[in-house]
Parts: structure tokens; sequence; C-alpha cells
């Protein structure tokens, strides 16, 4: 019990990892507790203990959180896509969206054409309660990147 009367508190998941003793100036300890070893495995892993020390030391206090926390992601989404990382993973939350947006334009010329066919598109403009509602307009008309200016927003339904 002689070593763990070393420690008031247990080392962070960083110099548990590495092996090494965790002092009160660890600059690991605030942001890497030991309850998440995974947390350090994966940063150390992909962008190497020295490297994550070097970057910590060289910003601000009140960063190192954000850039903790940026790390951790970055590091998670390369474990799982190597060659995009995070990139991949929003470009196909952006086509996602294209798609979607598209998707919502043609729905709403589709309700715009068969109100104006019953002759009361009209009157769904001037009177609230006319139980016709106002189809959603969209004001998101950029394409997709990589896609022709052409396709996309309110002109290509």
């Amino acid at each position: 019990m002689a070593s763990s009367s070393m420690y008031s508190n247990p080392p962070c998941a960083a110099c548990k990892f590495l092996r090494r003793k965790c002092n009160s100036t660890c600059i690991f300890s605030p942001y890497f507790p030991p309850e998440d070893p995974n947390k350090f495995f994966n940063v150390h892993k992909i962008f190497g203990a020295s490297n994550v020390n070097k970057l910590l030391n060289d910003i601000l206090p009140h960063q190192r959180e954000d850039a903790v926390s940026s790390l951790a992601y970055e590091a998670e989404a390369r474990l799982k896509d190597p060659v995009y990382g995070c990139v991949g993973a929003i470009s196909v939350l952006q086509k996602q969206v294209f798609m979607l947006q598209r998707e919502l334009d043609a729905t709403n010329a589709s309700i715009m054409r068969y109100a104006s066919s019953r002759g009361d598109y009209e009157s769904s403009y001037s009177d609230p309660d006319s139980g016709v509602p106002l189809p959603y307009t969209s004001s998101w008309s950029a394409g997709f990147p990589g896609e022709s200016p052409g396709k996309g927003g309110d002109d290509s339904v």
C-alpha cells in the first residue's frame, strides 16, 4: 500500500498510459482524467504524446480544454476513417442536407401546385384561417460543393 499513499489522486490517463509519475504540474491531468483512458489513447495514437504536450504548452490555458476536445474528436474520427477523418463525416452530412433541401423544395412546389389548382392559393396568403398552410420558403440556395451552379436552390424544381 506504500505506492497508493504517494498519490492523493490517481494518475491521469496520460501518465498511466505513459507509465510515468503524475504530479500536480502535469499538463495532461486536467484534460485526460483516469476514468477515460481511451480519450488519451486515441489522441496519443494519432498525434503523439510529445506533440500534444507541445501544443498544450503553446496555447493559452483557457483554450486548452477546447483544443483537447478537438484533438479527441479528430483522433476518434481518424481511427474510424483514416483517410478523411472528420472531414468525411462533415461531407456526408452536407450531402444529406443538400438532398433533403432538394426534396423539401420539390414538396413545396407540389404543395403550391396543388393549392393553385384548387384556386385557394392566393387566399392562403391573405387569410391565415383558410386552412391551407403556407409552403416553406427556402432561403438556402447554395448548391453542394462540386455541383454545378444551376443545381440546387429554388430553381431546381
